[in-house]
């Protein structure tokens, strides 16, 4: 009794294998993963797993998930998790697609005169603390088939995640080697750079500007998709940025940027 009980309690708890037909098609599909080491790729697939085991997909407004999206997603939602490993996807359990973009109704009180005002934002990707995960599945395609051109909303809001679980969202998330106050002082003087650049005139998009939660969420798509470019622009962040992720599966391609926000 006490065995038959064991085993069945292992097995609520450990993911199923990925199948390897479906993990070589989405591996084909996905250029920041196809371009890990072995060892990465291998860590990458467990965790995964236990992604898909642990999340619940929601596909809303009309979206199509299988299997094999539903894998595509979990893949990139764990590149930023490798080096912090599966204790960091915890907290929260849904992840909502929608076709699209998508709209937010947001309330704003104005502290002077009292007053509330609603208005609708259009997204392509948000992260709650405690609550979901949403994205857009149109943008997850274009990412997978633009990788190296500055943008991926699935990492970038995995980058919020992250953030979020110490806390509300202030570009500092848990560190366990990283000097706190080294990563604090590094990324406020290059987001202080970068509200003083003013829109155009940094290589780093502007919506960093909005928080320093955007900001951590901002270097962190650079550092999967144009890590030269953040090297260039602030090399001490992507120093902190490598040894937060690891390595960055982008290095030595090609890169072109564009403006999509």
């Amino acid at each position: 009794m006490p065995r038959r009980w064991w085993t069945s309690l292992r097995a609520h708890f450990e993911p199923a294998p990925i199948a390897d037909p479906l993990w070589r098609r989405a591996l084909a599909a996905c250029p920041l993963a196809r371009r890990l080491d072995p060892a990465r790729q291998l860590q990458l697939r467990q965790l995964a797993g236990i992604f898909l085991a642990r999340k619940r997909f929601h596909a809303l407004a009309g979206a199509v998930l299988d299997d094999y999206w539903r894998l595509l997603i979990a893949m990139q939602a764990c590149l930023p998790a490798l080096q912090q490993g599966a204790t960091s996807l915890r907290g929260w359990r849904d992840v909502l697609i929608y076709p699209g973009e998508f709209k937010v109704r947001r309330s704003h009180h104005d502290d002077h005169t009292g007053v509330v005002t609603e208005s609708d934002e259009v997204l392509i990707g948000e992260a709650w603390e405690h609550g979901p995960l949403v994205l857009s599945l149109a943008d997850v395609q274009l990412d997978l088939e633009q990788p190296w051109d500055g943008y991926n909303v699935v990492v970038h809001e995995m980058a919020h995640k992250l953030d979020m679980l110490d806390g509300p969202p202030d570009g500092v998330p848990p560190l366990r080697e990283i000097p706190r106050r080294r990563w604090i002082g590094e990324f406020q003087r290059a987001y202080d750079r970068l509200l003083a650049a003013g829109p155009g005139h940094a290589p780093i998009d502007h919506y960093a500007t909005e928080s320093a939660g955007e900001y951590f969420a901002v270097v962190s798509e650079l550092h999967y998709s144009q890590p030269a470019v953040l090297r260039e622009t602030e090399p001490a962040v992507a120093e902190l940025l490598h040894a937060f992720y690891g390595p960055s599966p982008a290095d030595g391609e090609e890169l072109a940027g564009g403006c999509r926000r």
